[in-house]
């Protein structure tokens, strides 16, 4: 048994696995909704939408949220490229990268599977938790979640 911050007693592994396999199962969840409504997965999902609220991001700023590792996420952005989603443009101010952006095709599919990704979650979270625990666990997740990022925790190597 471990204990909090606050003196607390949690089963730390069980909260572990129980948020590694609520995170699983939901992004699972979307997967498949966005991919039968869409064409597209949860990854690319992400990927567009943080290009359509960053525009002129760069591939390691998309690692660097995500917490992925910088091949992973040039792939990814590849595909997003071949598909006419988005666009890589020369970055003046540093040969060596380039600047992205979506297309209009982009933005329109990001738009659209917005709204079936907040649908999907309102069914999934919603429906399980009222509005008080939801609050509470997206309180703790902030928490946590910058604590990891102010400490550099969990960061890819490559």
């Amino acid at each position: 048994m471990a204990y909090t911050s606050d003196g607390g007693a949690v089963d730390l592994p069980a909260f572990f696995a129980d948020l590694v396999r609520c995170e699983t199962r939901l992004y699972n969840a979307l997967n498949d909704r966005l991919r039968a409504r869409h064409g597209i997965v949860t990854s690319q999902f992400e990927f567009l939408r943080f290009l359509r609220d960053h525009p002129g991001a760069r591939v390691a700023d998309i690692a660097a949220e995500f917490a992925i590792g910088i091949g992973a996420t040039s792939k990814g952005v590849d595909r997003l490229e071949k598909q006419g989603w988005a666009i890589r443009q020369p970055n003046p101010s540093d040969r060596r990268s380039a600047l992205l952006d979506l297309t209009d095709d982009g933005t329109r599919l990001v738009d659209a599977a917005e709204e079936t990704f907040a649908e999907e979650l309102a069914e999934l979270i919603g429906g399980t938790l009222d509005s008080a625990s939801a609050s509470a666990a997206a309180r703790a997740f902030v928490k946590l979640r910058s604590a990891l990022e102010r400490d550099q925790i969990g960061r890819p190597t490559g």
